[in-house]
């Protein structure tokens, strides 16, 4: 079910609940390894979602994104639920949308101190546009008398570590301040989830409840008051959110029909007639006026398929060696590479099946070289999938 609704994450049974209670129809839907999601669509609206637990921490809340992605091929990832306020900026109740992600555990420690060495993913502009737009409008807030203060949507940075902050005096918590002042909130499974999102090339969005200040109250009988509402505040953002990437999903879709296909689209051919004859072209894509040709491998066996990705091989190194390629990005994707090489070797239907999910984790990583996705699509094809 490809590209027709939204993953929505939650590490605690109260953010679960909170966005549960959002949708309507929800039906059990399980993976093969045995996470549960809960299809539904969101109350009102044709917006389809799929929600899952992650339990706490970056490691849990990476792989069942992971899953997520893989499962669903969703138009979005969006992590849902609370977190705890660095600085006074954001108040108790209001949402913090996450410009971007701090793994803020990097580090290296030396003579003179622990040295600070994050990963950083920022989220997708688009999703950052819309999540903006949302925030002005701001009808998105659930209408409940006695509520106070209405929420405000805050966005800025959020750092994400592997242990609960509640201390202003401790000398972490004097390090993170230090480190990461521009940080609104902290919390534990957002760096897991980016990093998921940026692996598979799917996009993803941090919103997060403010419930305590993480200065040592976070057990008190206020953050047990604020808890529940910060929940169901981020959970109204992000439905609303949800209900908007759809709809834009949508639209796109619909717009899109007559246009020149895209990179995900490597298998249309693209006519063009000049002096009363026809020439078709492959195209893989166009980018500053350069098209990237791309014809179909031969590939009649598992062994073609093995020597077309060795093939592929010394393009991905070429890439990497003009710098079109991090080297962070190149050694992950060398290791999905060879193991698409190793399960298209074995030539089963199950790892046929691995070979795809594989090339298409692959075809995420390098989604910003269009001349190399135009090169790797006909292999996922070749290999049993879709472009």
């Amino acid at each position: 079910m490809p590209q027709d609704l939204v993953v929505i994450l939650t590490a605690l049974n109260l953010e679960y609940q909170a966005v549960r209670q959002k949708m309507t129809g929800p039906q059990l839907h399980r993976h093969e390894r045995g996470t549960r999601f809960e299809v539904g669509t969101v109350q009102g609206t044709s917006c389809r979602v799929a929600l899952a637990l992650t339990n706490k921490g970056n490691h849990s809340a990476a792989v069942i994104a992971e899953r997520a992605i893989q499962e669903f091929s969703p138009v979005a990832v969006l992590f849902v639920g609370v977190a705890g306020a660095l600085w006074e900026t954001a108040r108790l109740g209001d949402v913090v949308m996450a410009t971007h992600v701090y793994a803020y555990h990097g580090g290296t420690s030396e003579d003179d101190g622990l040295k600070a060495r994050p990963r950083v993913w920022e989220a997708p502009h688009a999703i950052s546009q819309l999540g903006s737009h949302l925030a002005r409008v701001n009808d998105w807030a659930d209408d409940t008398p006695g509520r106070g203060q209405a929420p405000q949507v805050r966005f800025g940075a959020i750092a994400a570590g592997e242990v609960v902050q509640n201390s202003k005096i401790s000398a972490e918590a004097r390090w993170i301040r230090q480190h990461y002042n521009d940080a609104l909130a902290i919390e534990m499974e957002a760096a897991g989830v980016a990093q998921a999102g940026h692996l598979n090339g799917a996009p993803v969005a941090i919103i997060r409840g403010i419930s305590d200040r993480a200065d040592g109250t976070k057990h008190s009988g206020t953050d047990r008051s604020w808890q529940p509402r910060a929940a169901a505040n981020a959970a109204a953002f992000a439905t609303r959110l949800a209900v908007e990437l759809m709809g834009e999903q949508e639209q796109t879709a619909m717009s899109g029909k007559d246009r020149v296909p895209s990179a995900d689209r490597l298998d249309e051919r693209v006519s063009n007639t000049a002096h009363g004859s026809t020439v078709g072209i492959m195209a893989g894509s166009v980018k500053d006026s350069n098209v990237y040709m791309n014809t179909d491998p031969k590939v009649n066996s598992p062994k073609d398929l093995v020597a077309e990705l060795d093939g592929f091989r010394l393009h991905l190194m070429r890439h990497h060696a003009e710098g079109a390629l991090d080297d962070d990005t190149c050694r992950e994707a060398l290791t999905d590479l060879d193991s698409a090489r190793r399960a298209a070797r074995d030539d089963t239907p199950e790892s046929s099946k691995r070979a795809v999910m594989t090339l298409k984790r692959l075809r995420g990583l390098i989604a910003e070289c269009p001349a190399l996705v135009a090169k790797l699509a006909p292999l996922v094809v070749a290999a049993g999938g879709s472009a």
